[in-house]
């Protein structure tokens, strides 16, 4: 076992895409372990905190992402990580999320998005497809998502990024980049959950790689962020969409404290 695995018992399901990101994560950290806080909501995303030999500090559901803004403050020379997933941050901690990427807060969300509430058993969240059929719409959900990146970007969050745990290496890099970026970082992370909506073959075949030629372009990035329609099936783009530099909370509090 390597030094960033904790030996408790892991409950995620068999194949299930958070074993990947979970290994992407350990990399992306590497042997600076010391220097890293992960703070979790609830959900099968917030076991990241069980399983990974950090500091960790479990929140309510939704409520990761001001503990991890709170941290910061505490202490600016943490890196401080926020695991969320999309029921966790666009449901129930939406205001949260929206506020701590319009301030630039120093920290790195990223966004386990498997599309469902997995942990109670398949409710549809913000970004299920339209006709998602669970146990809260078992008829299929009326409703179209909306898009994280879009909001993301329309909300001040300086790096915008989206990846895909079939992509491991290439997941990994994003990780590391939201990390050492220095300001608000989002990470949407397309990770199938295979015992509720399993999406792995879909996302095989639709996901590609995409540099991009100007991060620091507003527009650009927004017409980026609008290739994948999720009721056309279109392909899917994954990489750095968005990244300025830009005055961070942090830094604006303490000069003023």
């Amino acid at each position: 076992m390597d030094q960033l695995t904790l030996a408790t018992e892991n409950s995620w399901c068999p194949g299930c895409g958070n074993f990947l990101l979970f290994d992407a994560l350990k990399k992306a950290i590497g042997k600076k372990e010391k220097e890293f806080v992960i703070v979790s909501g609830i959900g099968c995303h917030a076991k990241m905190a069980d399983y990974i030999n950090i500091n960790s500090f479990y929140g309510l559901h939704g409520r990761a992402i001001p503990v991890a803004q709170g941290i910061k403050i505490g202490n600016p020379n943490l890196k401080v990580i926020a695991s969320c997933g999309d029921g966790d941050a666009y449901n129930e901690g939406i205001s949260h999320l929206i506020h701590a990427a319009k301030r630039n807060s120093d920290i790195t969300v990223i966004i386990h998005d498997n599309h469902n509430f997995a942990l109670t058993v398949k409710q549809f969240t913000s970004t299920s497809p339209e006709g998602f059929k669970g146990s809260s719409t078992p008829e299929g959900s009326i409703e179209e998502p909306f898009n994280p990146l879009e909001l993301m970007i329309s909300s001040g969050a300086t790096f915008v990024a989206r990846g895909y745990v079939g992509r491991k290496d290439h997941l990994e890099k994003m990780i590391k980049e939201g990390i050492k970026h220095k300001g608000f970082s989002f990470i949407e992370i397309l990770q199938p959950c295979v015992a509720w909506y399993n999406t792995f073959e879909k996302y095989n075949k639709t996901v590609y790689e995409e540099e991009t030629e100007e991060p620091s372009s507003r527009e650009k990035a927004l017409a980026k962020a609008a290739l994948w329609d999720y009721k056309n099936g279109d392909k899917v783009p994954i990489g750095v969409f968005y990244k300025i530099n830009k005055e961070t909370f942090e830094e604006k509090l303490l000069k003023n404290a």
